[in-house]
């Protein structure tokens, strides 16, 4: 499969607003404030950029500079009804950037909207509980036969097109739909639980799915963090996991020009996040193990981890480019069912390597 390289950004902005078609019992109705995040992905043509390597800056630069008139305002100076996917729009009609595939507002820590093209929109909104579990059929000595515990989280997400609608799903909705499940997941076992004898992360998105979908057509995918540097999305068809790691590292942007600041000598703290794409073990009850994501990437990891990046061994570059081509150069073999690199130099912003040929580059 060719290779799609998606550049990634995010710029805050802090901003009142009210919604005036809502309701007036509705809280969105009155005046209110939220700690905004515009968030863009866009397939940026060759030549683009000011160099060879600096997508990320100049990409970070626009969406900043596009939002700058939103920050410390009153959104409803600028448009009527700020919706988190009104607001979507309005971003995109200013953002001079080509090969734009999404632009996304998150609007809270827990909820946002990402916008593409054809007024298709991705709505989603993040839960979380805590509880108890133990995996039966791992070896003997993995961690996880142990009864243990994780805070999990959850994210709901709808797909629809919003045909020049306000919003689309209510976040509301989304909350009233989550409260009977999440009064049977809270402070419990979930082996005790009916269908999760076996509560894998893929088995525990698979239950969700089965009492939601009915519910709400606009169900596209169920996301479960079991840790912040693992989880699990499902579309009622196929299971993708994923595992992060962070890296330090240094680099020089050997291609940026003589009065550039990113050609000197500087330095990251790196977030890389795996994608895997496998079909189902019907006695372990996952796809891959994440401990075996993680131990199969350590060789890795530990050439990366508090490196001069550029001194790699066949590393073209120290751009997120070049570093993603040389992760994935050497780990399509270890890890056969990964399709899909993602590499942040700072929070929100940096790039995605897909590969595969199915299932989409989901926003978050």
């Amino acid at each position: 499969m060719d290779d799609h390289l998606l550049y990634l950004s995010s710029a805050p902005f802090e901003s009142a607003l009210r919604i005036p078609f809502l309701p007036e019992s509705h809280p969105s109705h009155h005046l209110h404030g939220h700690s905004f995040f515009a968030r863009i992905r866009a397939r940026l043509p060759n030549g683009w950029a000011p160099f060879p390597g600096g997508e990320s800056q100049a990409l970070s630069q626009a969406v900043a500079q596009a939002v700058d008139p939103l920050n410390y305002g009153c959104l409803n100076d600028h448009l009527t009804n700020p919706t988190d996917e009104n607001l979507a729009r309005w971003l995109w009609q200013r953002l001079p950037i080509p090969g734009l595939e999404s632009v996304g507002i998150q609007s809270t820590r827990e909820t946002g909207a990402d916008l593409a093209a054809g007024d298709d929109a991705h709505i989603w909104r993040k839960f979380r509980f805590e509880a108890a579990h133990q995996l039966p059929h791992v070896p003997p000595r993995h961690p996880c036969g142990r009864m243990h515990g994780h805070g999990f989280e959850v994210i709901l997400h709808a797909n629809q097109r919003l045909g020049g609608e306000n919003m689309g799903v209510d976040f509301d909705r989304l909350s009233h739909l989550w409260q009977p499940l999440f009064q049977q997941l809270h402070n419990r076992c979930l082996n005790d639980i009916p269908g999760l004898e076996n509560p894998t992360s893929e088995r525990l998105a698979a239950w969700l799915w089965q009492r939601l979908k009915p519910a709400l057509a606009e169900l596209s995918w169920i996301t479960v963090y079991e840790t912040v540097t693992a989880g699990c999305n499902y579309d009622g068809r196929q299971f993708r996991i994923w595992k992060e790691r962070r890296f330090e590292g240094a680099l020089r942007l050997q291609r940026a020009s003589q009065t550039d600041a990113t050609r000197r000598l500087h330095g990251h703290s790196y977030l890389t996040r795996l994608h895997l794409l496998a079909p189902l073990d019907a006695v372990m009850g996952w796809t891959v193990d994440y401990g075996e994501v993680k131990a199969l990437f350590s060789p890795l990891y530990n050439q990366l981890d508090h490196h001069l990046l550029n001194d790699l061994p066949g590393m073209a570059d120290g751009d997120l480019a070049s570093i993603l081509g040389w992760m994935k150069e050497r780990l399509v073999d270890r890890l056969p069912q990964l399709d899909r690199i993602d590499l942040y130099e700072s929070p929100g912003c940096g790039a995605a390597l897909s590969w595969g040929g199915e299932g989409p580059i989901l926003p978050i």
